[in-house]
């Protein structure tokens, strides 16, 4: 029997018997872990109001044997908030369907469990702070999260140089499979000529220009989405049930 302290962003949460709840966290130290958490879904529950999605909270848990991930699920025991992001978020329908393709992109890039992945875990708990702040528009909140998620799980895409030659940008033309903006000589099929102002944007979210982002017209803003979306769903192998919500 062991106890592991750690803080983490709920993910999301499934009702188990009568009155428990598995409870999904991304965790600093420990990764994507699932754990169990008692009694946390009836009305008096002061402990369950802690445990909802966007919640970043420092969590104790009981687990059998040396490891927190093991054959059986182990036992949250206790939680203090951190920061209740959901409160800014959960408000706003824009905000909301946003936050909640980040949270389901966490979950799918750290599919193992047990297995620590600080860097997305950092880049989830600074993505729902701006979201949950205003400080610009959730869709670009979300597609610099995608960008970034995609880069520190090493399929970080160009939009300068040729992603096959290396051929200094500016490349017209811009393939998923090929890992960005390609030049007239690597071009393959299925290739697309974005505008200059898309790539543009989703360069200056990629590197958190968010002046040049905040300045570009809808119009590239909802052309710049899309290739982020098809970029994202090559590598993820399919699209994220929650993008579909979103509003552009």
């Amino acid at each position: 029997m062991s106890l592991f302290r750690d803080d983490g962003i709920v993910l999301r949460t499934q009702k188990l018997g009568e009155a428990d709840r598995i409870i999904t966290l991304l965790t600093r130290n420990h990764g994507r872990v699932r754990a169990v958490a008692r009694g946390v879904r009836r009305t008096k529950s002061k402990f369950g109001a802690r445990l909802e999605p966007f919640s970043h909270v420092d969590v104790q848990f009981f687990a059998r044997g040396a490891e927190l991930v093991g054959r059986t699920l182990p036992l949250c025991t206790q939680s203090e908030t951190i920061a209740a992001y959901g409160s800014g978020i959960v408000t706003d329908y824009a905000r909301y369907t946003a936050g909640t393709a980040m949270l389901e992109t966490a979950e799918r890039f750290t599919d193992h469990e047990g297995e620590p992945a600080v860097q997305q875990y950092l880049l989830l708990v600074g993505g729902l702070r701006t979201l949950a702040r205003g400080e610009h528009a959730p869709h670009l909140v979300l597609d610099a999260f995608l960008l970034r998620s995609l880069a520190v799980n090493g399929y970080a895409p160009s939009f300068d140089s040729c992603a096959k030659c290396g051929l200094p940008g500016p490349n017209r033309f811009f393939s998923v499979a090929s890992g960005g903006v390609v030049c007239g000589d690597c071009r393959v099929p299925g290739s697309v000529v974005p505008s200059s102002e898309a790539i543009g944007l989703l360069g200056a979210l990629l590197t958190g220009d968010w002046a040049a982002a905040d300045a570009c017209a809808a119009r590239h803003v909802r052309e710049g989405s899309g290739l982020v979306a098809a970029y994202l769903h090559w590598h993820l192998e399919r699209g994220l049930r929650s993008l579909r919500y979103v509003e552009k």
